[in-house]
C-alpha cells in the first residue's frame, strides 16, 4: 500500500480490476475491532472485493503524509491517477488484434502468487483503518508465477493461437530453456519436429555430446556419447519419475553384408530418477564395422 504513496501509474494499473469476471476474486480483508451493545470489544472480519476495497484504501491514505524537510506533505490516495488506471483497463479489455497478427501466450504457474490479503488477526483486530498503513500484511497465495497470478496472466482477451503455462517465476521464464524450446517451436526456427507439442509434450534437452571415431587396419570405430535433461509435468495419477528406480536399456544389432563387410551397433540407455523436475537421460552407443 506504501507504494501507491509514490503516484506511479503503474502501481494504481496493478489493482485488481474490479469489471474482471475472477474465477477466485482478490479481496481486502480486515480483521476490525467492534463494540456490542454492552461496550465489549469484538473481532469481526470483513472482506471487500476490488471496488470495495478502493475504497477502503482511500480511507486509510486519507490522513497520510510525509515530511520533507520541515514540510508536511499529504500523500492520499491520488483520483486523477486512479481514474486514468481505469481507463487503461477499459483500454485493454476492448483492445484487439488485426488477423493478419498471431498472437501466443507463455505465462509463469508453480509458484505461490499473493492473491488476497488480510490485515490484523482475531486477537489484534484493527482500531482504526489508518492504522493498515503499519500493520504487516498476510497473503493468501493461488498459482502463478510469484507476481502475477495464472488466471490474470492468461487472460489476455485475444484470440490467441496457443497459450502454453510454464513452471517459472515471473522474471525467470525469459531465461527458462522450456520457453526457448517453446518459443523455437512456434516459430518454426531450427529443425523441425513434427511430433513436439508444446502444451503438453515432454522437453528434452541435450546438454552434454561426445563423439569418437578411431580407424583401425580393417575396420572402423564410432562411439557417441549423449546427455538429456526431460522436463515433464505430472498429472498425478500415474507414478511419478521420481518414484520410479534407475532403468537400463540395452540393445544390440549386428548386419553382415554381401562382400563379407560386417557392422556392429550397441546402445545403452540409463533413465534416472527425476529431481526437481528435471529428470537426466544418459545415451551411449557403438559402432564397429568390419571389412570383409
Amino acid at each position: 500500500m506504501q507504494q501507491l504513496l509514490l503516484e506511479c501509474p503503474s502501481i494504481y494499473e496493478l489493482l485488481a480490476n474490479s469489471n474482471f469476471h475472477w474465477k477466485d476474486t482478490p479481496l481486502l480483508q480486515i480483521w476490525r475491532e467492534k463494540l456490542d451493545d454492552y461496550g465489549k470489544k469484538n473481532a469481526l472480519l470483513e472482506s471487500y472485493e476490488p471496488a470495495e476495497a478502493i475504497k477502503m484504501i482511500e480511507k486509510a491514505l486519507s490522513k497520510h503524509e510525509i515530511v520533507s524537510d520541515g514540510m508536511h506533505i499529504p500523500l492520499p490516495l491520488n483520483l486523477d491517477i486512479l481514474k486514468w488506471a481505469k481507463e487503461t483497463h477499459d483500454i485493454l479489455c476492448t483492445t484487439k488484434l488485426p488477423d493478419s497478427v498471431k498472437f501466443y501466450n507463455i505465462y509463469g504457474i508453480d509458484y505461490d502468487t499473493p492473491h488476497t490479503v488480510c490485515y490484523g488477526s482475531e486477537h489484534h483486530p484493527i482500531s482504526n483503518i489508518n492504522h493498515l498503513l503499519y500493520a504487516q500484511a498476510k497473503y493468501i497465495y493461488v498459482d502463478g508465477d510469484g507476481s502475477v497470478p495464472a488466471e490474470s496472466a492468461k487472460a489476455d482477451g485475444f484470440n490467441a493461437v496457443a497459450r502454453a503455462g510454464v513452471a517459472a517465476d515471473h522474471r525467470g521464464i525469459v531465461c527458462s530453456r522450456h520457453v526457448f524450446r517453446i518459443v523455437q517451436h512456434w516459430l518454426h526456427a531450427g529443425e523441425p519436429d513434427p511430433f513436439y507439442d508444446p502444451l503438453n509434450d515432454y522437453v528434452i534437452l541435450p546438454t552434454a555430446y561426445e563423439i569418437e571415431k578411431h580407424h583401425e587396419k580393417r575396420g572402423d570405430l564410432t562411439s557417441v556419447r549423449e546427455d538429456w535433461e526431460i522436463i515433464s509435468p505430472s498429472d498425478g495419477k500415474t507414478m511419478r519419475p521420481a518414484e520410479l528406480p534407475p532403468m537400463v536399456s540395452m540393445l544390440s544389432a549386428s548386419c553382415e553384408g554381401k562382400e563379407g563387410e560386417l557392422e556392429e551397433a550397441q546402445a545403452t540407455v540409463v533413465v534416472h530418477p527425476e529431481h526437481k523436475g528435471w529428470q537426466h537421460v544418459e545415451v551411449r552407443a557403438v559402432g564397429v564395422s568390419h571389412d570383409g
